[in-house]
């Protein structure tokens, strides 16, 4: 029998993040064991409240911790709009925890400096940019950063309407002209990813999930190939 491979948490602010994590880790880290977590109150409420801060972070941090209780080796969360809250945890857990885009934006630097940030939710382009801008700072570098909202497109693929909701995705992609990589900020993206590159031609198109599976993966200890 199969020894069962590391434990690890995700933590999901929307249903349709859940899909995309899971192929990722089928592909990627097969010998895992990822456990879902969902708070699908965060998105709502963070557009009422217009703040991460106070009750938000607080429910943020007790979804690690419930994860921890689990047995986790390590934890993941997938929403791109609560950065700031993340690293309130990862400071005081001492398992692996990543923000959704760690991996991918370590990745996009390598490829420049001037970047498109797609996303459906709009409140993670502020928190995308920070993170983007500390990375390459610490790297000592500055970049270029045009963020687009695309309206709709979740309230697509939460009705189901998978195609409609790539296609409105590329739509938007098409118009981007000039950058190094063209970055889809949510999990949920990543299923557009086809649709963007065939609009893009040569332009690098990263999403998120392949890169957190491998990044997590090293830093829990287990090899990748």
């Amino acid at each position: 029998m199969m020894e069962a491979g590391p434990r690890i948490v995700l933590i999901h602010a929307v249903r349709v993040a859940i899909d995309p994590i899971l192929d990722a880790f089928k592909s990627g880290w097969p010998q895992a064991q990822p456990t879902s977590l969902l708070d699908d109150g965060l998105a709502p409420d963070l557009d009422r409240l217009g703040t991460i801060e106070g009750e938000l972070t607080r429910r943020i941090g007790g979804l690690a911790d419930y994860g921890v209780a689990m047995g986790a080796r390590g934890v993941l969360y997938t929403c791109s709009a609560f950065g700031a809250a993340i690293e309130k945890v990862q400071a005081r857990l001492t398992i692996p925890v990543l923000k959704p885009n760690e991996a991918m934006l370590a990745e996009a630097l390598k490829l420049g400096s001037r970047f498109a940030i797609l996303a459906t939710f709009k409140p993670t382009i502020a928190s995308m940019e920070s993170e983007l801008r500390s990375e390459a700072g610490r790297a000592g570098r500055a970049v270029a950063i045009e963020s687009i909202h695309v309206p709709q497109a979740q309230q697509l693929l939460s009705e189901g309407k998978a195609g409609e909701h790539d296609r409105l995705i590329a739509r938007a992609a098409a118009a981007i002209k000039n950058v190094d990589a063209i970055l889809l900020a949510q999990f949920s993206m990543a299923r557009a990813w086809r649709a963007v590159a065939e609009v893009v031609g040569p332009t690098p198109v990263l999403t998120t999930p392949a890169s957190a599976v491998s990044r997590l993966r090293s830093l829990v200890g287990e090899k990748v190939p």
